[in-house]
């Protein structure tokens, strides 16, 4: 049966055989060719310059970082190469006193209000004022005519009874002779008896008379009762005054000695009361209200017989010869009473103890000239001396140029006054402080030492 169906025809490859397609008759469309546009191709621009300024950025900055840290080798070298000029003290030992803070009030031993006792008007003022006056010293005169007058008309009364009482007493004699030669009566010897007991209470009276009109006399004249300084005038010349009047004519108070009343914590009771029945006199020092100067120094004069329950500290009081006056009526103070002194401590300046987050310490100076740290445990303060424990005496240590000073960095030793190494100063109990942590009236407070030399005492 013939084949009427096409034949395919294929390759004359051995492995591969390709079967045409059916002709339908008509070609498939071209595909349409891609073409790039002008906004593609500024897009890719963009990027490549993004990434080129990124690039430069990091290689500047990495350039930049590596030669920071070549400078700052180079100048840890230099640094390590160079001294650092520093000011040394040598530690010593000695005794240094323990003392106790507060604030206290300068308060007069005496303080005299004067006022008048007798009526009348003033006529003189005879003080100036602020003037230190003394006992027996007058003051102001008030008119003394009135109570002159009256003082000489009990004088006349005095001289009239105390003739009628001498008349009285011949005729008692008389009367007593006449009854012995029984010339009288028993009963005129006792009249007359009793006439010279009347004359004489006559003249007590009168005596008394007198002394009052001598004393009003005496009032009139308004004398100092204490030595001290005198305040602002009060009255003036011409100005009536009346007995029994509250209004001070005049104020004095005693300057010399003066003393000092200030509290404590309760807590130190114990410590000063051994003092006091010891019988050791207690130093106590008056300092000014930045603690920077020293007014008088004086010793403990007794305290008080009670604890205060509301602040748990007790009054005390000390006494101070004030002669150059510095200390002031109701003046405030810083005082420091010396409760014991610690003997045989290392003592350094103050201004060499250091402080970072791992506590107090000083940088010894070796012979090598190097410095390092040495941890140190503070003790008393006094002024700008401190007992430390951690170094030894004889050591040598820096005072000032800690700006650029490192543990184990080499050190020059420029002291500007003398040696090179200039003991510290001797905490004898007499320094002054230089500073408080505790400004709080009547605390009693310790203050630690510490590097910015604050008076204080040992916990």
């Amino acid at each position: 049966m013939p084949d009427n169906h096409p034949k395919i025809a294929t390759s004359d490859s051995p492995s591969t055989t390709t079967t045409a397609a059916p002709s339908t008759g008509t070609a498939p469309p071209p595909k349409p060719k891609k073409t790039e546009t002008p906004q593609a191709h500024r897009s890719y621009l963009w990027i490549w310059i993004v990434v080129i300024l990124v690039l430069a950025i990091g290689g500047l900055t990495y350039y930049r970082k590596q030669q920071a840290a070549a400078q700052a080798a180079k100048a840890k070298a230099a640094a390590a190469n160079r001294s650092v000029p520093i000011t040394t003290a040598t530690v010593h030992q000695g005794p240094i006193g323990i003392y106790i803070n507060a604030l206290g009030t300068v308060t007069p031993v005496y303080t005299a209000t004067i006022t008048t006792r007798v009526d009348g008007q003033i006529v003189s003022v005879n003080y100036r004022e602020g003037q230190m006056v003394h006992k027996g010293d007058v003051l102001i005169q008030i008119d003394p005519r009135p109570y002159q007058a009256a003082l000489t008309q009990a004088q006349g009364t005095l001289a009239h009874d105390e003739a009628l009482l001498g008349e009285s007493r011949i005729d008692l004699d008389r009367y007593q002779l006449a009854f012995n030669r029984n010339a009288i009566a028993k009963q005129q010897l006792d009249d007359q008896t009793q006439t010279v007991k009347q004359n004489e209470g006559s003249v007590k009276n009168d005596q008394g008379t007198v002394a009052v009109a001598t004393t009003n006399l005496d009032y009139a004249t308004i004398k100092a009762p204490i030595d001290g300084r005198v305040g602002l005038r009060l009255v003036d010349p011409g100005n009536i005054v009346t007995a029994g009047s509250t209004t001070a004519l005049v104020v004095i108070t005693q300057l010399q000695p003066i003393t000092v009343i200030f509290s404590v914590a309760e807590d130190y009771l114990p410590q000063i009361q051994k003092q006091l029945r010891q019988g050791s006199k207690m130093s106590v020092e008056a300092f000014d209200r930045a603690q920077q100067t020293k007014l008088a120094t004086g010793s403990l004069l007794t305290l008080d017989n009670q604890v205060d329950t509301s602040t748990g500290t007790v009054k005390l009081k000390a006494i101070f010869p004030n002669q150059d006056t510095a200390l002031f009526p109701n003046q405030f103070v810083n005082t420091r009473l010396l409760v014991d002194t610690e003997q045989n401590a290392s003592l350094a300046p103050t201004a060499a103890i250091q402080r970072n987050a791992q506590g107090t310490f000083v940088y010894l100076i070796k012979p090598d000239n190097t410095a390092a740290m040495q941890p140190v445990t503070v003790g008393t303060t006094d002024g700008s001396v401190a007992a430390v424990q951690g170094v030894q005496p004889g050591q040598v240590i820096a005072v000032a140029g800690f700006d650029k000073l490192q543990d184990g960095a080499k050190v020059s030793v420029s002291n500007a006054s003398g040696g090179p190494n200039a003991p510290a100063n001797s905490g004898s109990g007499t320094g002054a402080a230089t500073g408080s942590s505790a400004k709080v009236r009547g605390n009693g407070t310790r203050s630690s030492g510490s590097s910015s030399g604050s008076g204080g005492s040992h916990q």
